[in-house]
């Protein structure tokens, strides 16, 4: 099975034309990838999905690969199903008619630390990095195959799992101070250098935390891909260059010169400051 644009070969659904954003494919000897529960069988992943063949197959995959996954095709149902069941991941769609994806991402970031995957046919950077300042923790482009959605989750889940460990065993450190800025983990937010609160999105402060736990070392971009998202770059993606820019405006304001994330030409970026952390 794959998910993805208009080609050859491709099933369209019942009644008439294909779906105007994408067609299925169907692939016995790839949807049933493995017949065996894994290691992964009291997870629960959310599909939200207005495409109801999408959420059938992507059910089917991820069941036969030992999670337990429920379907919603809009935002109400959404919320009925978060209600009463718990769900450890939300595979949410972009482009959701009515309320969009973007928003229900924003909204489930609101008081909750829920992994959220996103689906989108958009391809740019920028449309990726908004994405993941909304809150999402990963991102999937159409086309994809199965399988790397399914890498995508147990990578996003392995990741909030080693969190909230850490949280439940180490309530420290619960302050970073760097060139009279202060990062609060608790709040998850930016104080700047006159004391003003800078909101962060998700990814911009996953990012800051990173280089924070790295000072004065170059990270190259598939080192803080790695460390955001679990997976490499590709040789086209520049999100992280975005997200980089985004972060230094966090810090910085509207610096030409920025002093505290450098760039290291054909190498990374490095943040070039002394770092303090403040435990409770």
């Amino acid at each position: 099975m794959a998910i993805s644009g208009n080609r050859p070969g491709a099933v369209r659904p019942q009644g008439g034309l294909p779906d105007s954003r994408f067609i299925l494919t169907r692939d016995k000897e790839r949807l049933e990838v493995s017949d065996s529960p894994s290691t992964d069988s009291q997870t629960q992943v959310l599909i939200v999905d207005d495409d109801q063949d999408i959420r059938s197959l992507l059910s089917e995959f991820l069941e036969r690969n030992g999670l337990r996954a429920f379907q919603a095709p809009d935002g109400e149902a959404m919320r009925q199903i978060l209600g009463c069941r718990h769900i450890d991941l939300v595979v949410l769609d972009l482009n959701l008619p009515g309320e969009d994806g973007l928003s229900l991402c924003r909204e489930l970031r609101t008081g909750s630390n829920l992994p959220v995957i996103m689906l989108t046919a958009k391809t740019s950077p920028i449309d990726r990095v908004i994405g993941l300042e909304t809150g999402a923790d990963d991102y999937v482009c159409k086309p994809f195959e199965p399988l790397e959605l399914l890498s995508r989750i147990r990578s996003v889940l392995r990741r909030s799992r080693l969190t909230g460990t850490n949280e439940e065993h180490d309530q420290e450190p619960t302050r970073i101070h760097f060139s009279g800025r202060i990062l609060d983990l608790t709040a998850r937010h930016l104080i700047n250098e006159n004391g003003v609160i800078v909101s962060l999105s998700g990814a911009e402060f996953r990012l800051l935390k990173i280089f924070l736990d790295h000072p004065n070392r170059v990270l190259n971009r598939d080192q803080l891909m790695d460390m955001i998202h679990g997976r490499d770059t590709t040789p086209f993606d520049r999100s992280i260059d975005l997200q980089v820019s985004r972060l230094r405006q966090r810090i910085e304001g509207e610096s030409k010169s920025p002093s505290i994330i450098k760039t290291v030409r054909n190498e990374g970026y490095v943040l070039a400051a002394a770092v303090r952390v403040e435990r409770s």
